[in-house]
């Protein structure tokens, strides 16, 4: 929190802002009780919530005033102001070493002297089992005096002693920092650090030996365009030897720099002790290696000599020739070097006991990744992890996240939950609703001039509203004659401008990538592809990034003609994606920025049909792995109908036979069969089909024989739910449009007739279930804002009830009408009971178990799962590998692959 000058904090009065920093504001204040000045560090109270900062705070508080140390700064105190706690330490006067090196080198005979006091200093720290881990010139300050102090032991680590004394003091210390986390500043991490293994002294030496490193040459040892390549040049790269770098060590501190810079921390000095007895023998001049250095130091620039300028001027004529046959080397090498440029690869882990989601996204300066996990509980929620980091952060009031996007600036995220529109700041803090996205939302993108476009609903087009809220208008409107049902996933192109976005149809040959503009309603038509796609630039060069059969291929674009050019070329196989024929998003799992590359590899579609009972126990699969959608059983439990997925844009319907076991399949046509329905009778399946770019209904019979037959006509986003039990009526999704989204419609399958609407609103009803004795329908609606289950009666007029009451989908009836059964919002299967006549009575819902099933939504699968008669046996589809525990494969340079 911000103090204005006069506030009191205890005994210490507010003089001046002295500065701030990620660990807090830092204040110069008196001590009345002791008449000085002091410094005053407090932790801003909108901080206080986030443990892990308080928690860091809190050790520099008490490894700070463990030492007691000339070359580290001297805690005074620590307190609490209005819920904010502090530190009071020394006031310096002078400027940190930071500020020095921006002048360049700093003279040797000075930078030994720096040097053997920050040793000193780092001795002392080490000798009370305290490792700095964040040593960097920022951190170290030279006082008027010229004497160094050692600042900021936020991120130490209490080391427990190796000794095993039970009772001591020390034997009760426990690691404030975990190993596996990343800490500390790129460029002066050690190897071991930036790995995430735990740090030691030993790596408090390697950061000396890059500092020392910058004051002999004024130049950092370990440096990239980007933290991934200061990185891996820390784990892979040598320093310059001197002479290259153009400064002149003395061969005996080269050594002793190179040793404190070992990538093996064996092979470093083992203690600051030992380094700092080395360095006063260098600095000694009675020791033989301390006369090479005091000769040296003698002869620095200043101290006027004949030979000194003799030298010097032998010195600059050397170096003019020098640097002209640098210059023509260097020529030809960097261009050897940019053509063997090649791509470097990292994995990235899920957090601790969370998978990855679907979504993830690299910020727009590729320095960070915000993604989507799963924790245990089955909830999602939005990490942020820096490219230089290992261990991500979550962000808080992110519950029920889902596919997240950067602001242009890097500084903000924008993501869908609980059926709204939100951004947040990627550093944390709340949330803030900006429209509403209650229909299953397809992602958004955000436009320099602070347009975002998102996708609220999967049966619209594009959506646009300024990124500080207000009015939503439309942006893209689906082409009706062509069958498009959806407009979804857009992206920026450079201009700022035009957009890419998926427009969604029944059939392959409808669904591709187009370019939009925030200037005209008129889109252009790039390529027909069954997932979404994106923007990528190298060099200068534009390229568009798509998959097609699992291979991320690129292929040149110009973002001025907004023309593809030349042939595509396969960058990576086995991307995952979900295609976008019945149920799947059309997502691709990739995102590019700044030169980087994010990506996933598996099939998040392999599932096996899997018993359970009430406990959650399996009892058994029933088939092997493949890609299984909607099981549907019969009435004795004996048959199971489901769609299962033969590739990108190919479905069809089986039959399996659970008392034999044998698997028979039904349809045969090309394009996708989805979403099976038992007639009342259960002679015939009825099923949704893509065949001849519709949404037809047909329907085949069960054992196999005969054609399929045409059942009713439709133009796409019309799928099947539930047969009425006395076989009158087939139950039936719509496509409203935008008006009405998704509805409820009847087919009468008995003595003709048209199609008539059961229920059309405003909002998303879909997922519909008759109940075995017909009057009532239990389905799901989002009119609350996020997915609930509803049992409302039929026909219409006997009332209607909220079955779920913190989110549900799925709904499935038991064979007698007494329960029904839901999948919450974190994928828990639930039991409602239901009892009474006109009006029913409604049980409290009970946890069963949780499912391991593929996501869902009011648009994907109505079923995962489906109950046997008795209601203490469930088929569940479950995911059958760990895809969602897979890493994500960082790419630094992605387009070298380009010139394989």
């Amino acid at each position: 929190m911000a103090m204005e000058t006069g506030v009191t904090l205890g005994h210490y009065k507010i003089i001046s802002s002295i500065g701030a920093g990620g660990m807090g504001e830092v204040y110069r204040a008196k001590d009345s009780r002791l008449n000085r000045d002091v410094a005053i560090k407090v932790l801003p109270t909108d901080f206080t919530n986030d443990d892990d900062r308080l928690r860091r705070f809190e050790q520099e508080a008490t490894a700070t005033s463990a030492l007691n140390h000339p070359n580290i700064l001297t805690v005074y105190d620590i307190g609490e102001h209005e819920g904010a706690p502090f530190i009071v330490a020394e006031l310096l006067d002078g400027e940190e070493l930071r500020d020095r090196l921006n002048e360049g080198a700093i003279p040797l005979r000075k930078t030994i002297d720096y040097a053997q006091q920050i040793v000193s200093g780092l001795s002392a720290a080490h000798e009370k089992n305290i490792v700095h881990r964040d040593l960097k010139p920022e951190n170290l300050f030279i006082t008027n005096d010229d004497r160094v102090k050692i600042l900021d032991f936020g991120l130490a680590k209490l080391r427990e002693p190796k000794s095993n004394i039970h009772g001591s003091e020390d034997a009760t210390k426990r690691a404030l920092t975990d190993p596996g986390v990343v800490m500390g500043t790129v460029g002066y991490m050690s190897p071991e650090q930036v790995r995430g293994h735990a740090a030691d002294q030993r790596s408090d030496i390697f950061s000396f030996g890059v500092i020392l490193y910058e004051m002999l040459t004024g130049r950092q040892a370990f440096r990239g365009e980007s933290v991934v390549e200061t990185m891996h040049s820390i784990l892979k790269d040598d320093v310059l030897v001197a002479d290259e770098d153009g400064a002149r060590v003395p061969p005996a501190i080269d050594k002793l720099m190179r040793r404190c810079l070992e990538k093996r921390p064996e092979h470093r000095f083992h203690s600051a002790h030992d380094l700092g007895f080395a360095l006063d023998a260098l600095a000694s001049p009675t020791s033989s290696s301390g006369s090479g250095l005091t000769t040296v130091a003698r002869e620095l620039p200043g101290e006027s000599t004949a030979r000194m300028n003799w030298l010097g001027r032998a010195a600059w004529a050397a170096a003019g020739i020098f640097l002209i046959s640098t210059l023509i080397f260097g020529a030809l090498y960097f261009r050897r070097t940019e053509e063997r440029r090649q791509a470097m690869r990292f994995s990235i882990s899920p957090p601790e006991k969370n998978s990855f989601s679907q979504a993830f996204a690299i910020s727009p300066d590729g320095q960070q990744i915000v993604f989507v996990a799963t924790g245990t509980s089955g909830a999602t929620s939005l990490w942020v992890r820096p490219v230089a980091s290992v261990e991500p952060r979550q962000l808080a009031g992110t519950d029920g996240a889902s596919f997240p996007f950067w602001s242009p600036d890097s500084r903000l995220i924008g993501f869908f939950s609980t059926g709204k529109l939100r951004k947040i700041e990627a550093g944390g803090g709340p949330s803030q609703t900006l429209a509403d996205a209650s229909g299953d939302p397809r992602g958004g993108a955000w436009a320099p001039d602070g347009t975002i476009i998102f996708s609220p609903a999967t049966t619209v087009g594009l959506m646009r509203v300024s990124a500080s809220g207000g009015a939503v208008s439309e942006l893209t409107r689906l082409d009706t004659e062509i069958g498009q049902t959806s407009h979804r996933w857009p992206s920026m192109l450079p201009d700022g401008r035009h957009f890419l976005y998926f427009g969604r149809g029944p059939q392959a040959a409808q669904q591709g990538l187009y370019v939009g503009s925030l200037d005209s309603p008129e889109p252009k038509f790039l390529m027909a592809t069954p997932v979404s796609g994106a923007y990528a630039e190298d060099g200068g060069t534009g390229y568009l990034l798509f998959v097609r059969e699992g291979t991320l291929m690129a292929q040149r674009f110009d973002t001025k003609s907004l023309a593809l050019a030349g042939e595509p070329t396969p960058l990576i196989q086995g991307v995952l994606t979900f295609p976008g024929e019945v149920g799947p998003t059309a997502y691709s799992a990739f995102s590019a920025s700044a030169g980087h590359l994010i990506y996933r590899t598996g099939d998040q579609q392999t599932t096996r049909l899997t018993w359970f009972d009430r406990s959650g126990k399996s009892i058994g699969p029933i088939g092997d792995p493949a890609g299984y959608h909607e099981p549907v059983l019969s009435g004795d439990g004996t048959k199971v109908i489901f769609g299962r997925s033969e590739g990108a844009a190919t479905q069809d319907i089986y039959l399996q036979d659970l008392s034999r076991g044998n698997i028979t399949r039904l349809t045969f046509e090309p394009g996708a069969d989805a979403t099976p329905v038992l007639s009342a009778d259960e002679t015939q399946v009825i099923f949704y089909s893509n065949r001849g770019g519709k949404g037809n209904f047909y329907r085949k019979a069960t054992n196999g024989a005969g054609n399929d037959e045409l059942l009713m006509e439709s133009e796409g986003g019309t799928y099947p739910d539930s047969c009425s039990r006395d076989g009158k009526y087939l139950l039936y999704e719509k496509n409203g449009g935008a008006k009405t989204k998704v509805d409820l419609w009847l087919l009468p399958l008995t003595g003709g007739g048209n199609p008539i609407p059961y229920l059309e609103t405003d909002f998303e009803e879909a997922h519909a279930q008759f109940s075995p004795d017909g009057r009532w329908i239990a389905y799901a609606s989002n009119e609350s804002g996020r997915a609930e289950v509803y049992v409302q009666s039929f026909p219409i007029g006997g009332g209607k009830w909220q079955i779920s009451t913190t989110g549900g989908d799925q709904p499935q009836w038991r064979n007698d009408g007494k329960e029904l059964f839901y999948i919450s919002l974190d994928r828990n299967l639930m039991a409602v009971s239901i009892s009474g006549g006109t009006p029913i009575e409604v049980g409290r819902p009970e946890l069963l178990f949780q499912t391991i099933t593929p996501a869902g939504g009011l648009t994907d699968d109505r079923n995962n799962y489906v109950p046997a008669q008795d209601g203490k046996r469930f088929l569940v589809n479950t995911l059958a590998d760990t895809t969602n525990s897979q890493p994500l494969t960082f790419v630094l340079n992605w387009a070298a692959d380009l010139k394989k």
